[in-house]
């Protein structure tokens, strides 16, 4: 029996219907209408970088215009409807989503003390107890109120100080929990003081959470592979997602099918049985233009962003200036299916300006002047949220 091919327009409109990016870009994002947000999203990714907005502020802006940065803050710091934990990076999450990260809390205990002995400075294990026996008796602490007779190195993440790196740990591992961030820097208190003690007892064995891992993986990513199931939360191993893959295909619960990529080529996918239907229901995204964090969740999987859309993109901060092809940090642009262009821009709040320095289309795009006026409706809107009234285009601004 052939296996069913899913065309290129429709995985598209399904994959942007499951990141919230194919409803219209509208509606309230404040308290639990912003907790469902970032339900059906699974998490939003946290990202330090302010040359706009930071990512988790983007990524809920894209989907929600009247989102304001405080929103967020009142849900997480007041609300405590998310907390923070790692996924493929640091993330807020949804608080009953919290059983399920002992699973994670547990692996990383073992994972990060062996990757941790070899690249951290000596020493942070034994400040495991001054540590704990700090935060029980001051309340919520930062890195910089531990380990004060500890030499401070650079900064970096590879530098901490023993005391920091025993922070991380017991906050990656669960005796910590991060509570906020004052001025991006986290803030943690002890888990019982934070979490509700029914979350902390409530702990699901391994297996169950491997299951309800994979299946939210597969029900927002729409149809993927055993290795991007995996990727999605990065707390199931490859192994682990593949074998439930195998024993749910078995069951009736998947099917497998052929998604069909930008370039034609096909690649062999997992989906649930109702995969077409859903697909053909899915709304046509908005023809404004959108723009989207580097880490937004439609783009974090770079391979699968650039089949399904022909995109390629990377981020460059970490690329020397010479070497860039486009700018330390270049937002994409999204117009209904399609992913149009990129943006280099910075808000220049102590000018009262967005400044655009470049827009590259991509090469099959034509930029009109239809185009050009919807992206200055966009940059409008995104002034609002970056704090800036006045938008100012750099000579030469629209590039090849």
């Amino acid at each position: 029996m052939p296996v069913p091919i899913l065309k290129n327009a429709d995985a598209r409109r399904l994959f942007l219907d499951r990141h919230a990016l194919a409803d219209p870009p509208a509606g309230p994002a404040k308290g639990p209408i912003l907790g469902e947000l970032i339900k059906r999203l699974g998490f939003v990714q946290l990202d330090s970088i302010n040359t706009v907005a930071r990512a988790h502020d983007l990524i809920l802006f894209a989907r929600r215009p009247s989102f304001r940065c405080a929103d967020l803050k009142r849900l997480y710091e007041k609300d405590q409807a998310l907390f923070e934990h790692w996924t493929h990076d640091a993330a807020m999450i949804p608080m009953e989503f919290y059983p399920h990260w002992h699973l994670r809390q547990a692996r990383d205990a073992q994972k990060l003390k062996n990757q941790w002995r070899n690249w951290r400075r000596d020493g942070f294990e034994s400040q495991f107890e001054e540590v704990l026996r700090h935060v029980r008796d001051h309340g919520p602490v930062g890195s910089s109120d531990v380990g004060k007779h500890e030499k401070r190195g650079s900064g970096g993440w590879w530098d901490w100080h023993p005391s920091k790196t025993a922070l991380e740990y017991l906050w990656r591992s669960g005796a910590l929990t991060v509570t906020g961030r004052n001025a991006f820097q986290k803030q943690y208190d002890l888990t019982e003081r934070v979490i509700d003690q029914t979350l902390i007892d409530n702990r699901p064995d391994p297996q169950t959470s491997i299951n309800w891992k994979c299946a939210g993986a597969l029900d927002r990513l729409g149809f993927a592979t055993s290795g991007e199931i995996a990727a999605f939360w990065a707390t199931v191993t490859p192994a682990e997602a593949k074998a439930w893959c195998t024993e749910h295909l078995a069951a009736g619960d998947l099917i497998e099918l052929d998604v069909e990529s930008a370039d034609g080529s096909l690649r062999r996918c997992f989906a649930r049985p109702d995969v077409f239907t859903s697909a053909h229901s899915a709304p046509e995204p908005t023809n404004r233009i959108r723009v989207l964090s580097p880490f937004d969740p439609a783009l974090r999987d770079r391979a699968r962003a650039e089949r399904l859309f022909g995109f390629h993109y990377r981020i460059e901060v970490f690329t020397p200036e010479a070497k860039r092809n486009y700018g330390y940090y270049v937002f994409p642009l999204l117009q209904g299916r399609r992913l149009v262009g990129r943006i280099d821009m910075k808000a220049h709040r102590d000018l009262d300006k967005l400044i655009v320095r470049a827009v590259w289309p991509e090469k099959d795009i034509r930029w009109s002047d239809t185009r050009t006026q919807k992206l200055g409706a966009e940059l409008v809107r995104i002034g609002r949220l970056a704090g800036t009234s006045r938008i100012e285009f750099a000579d030469g601004w629209l590039r090849p």
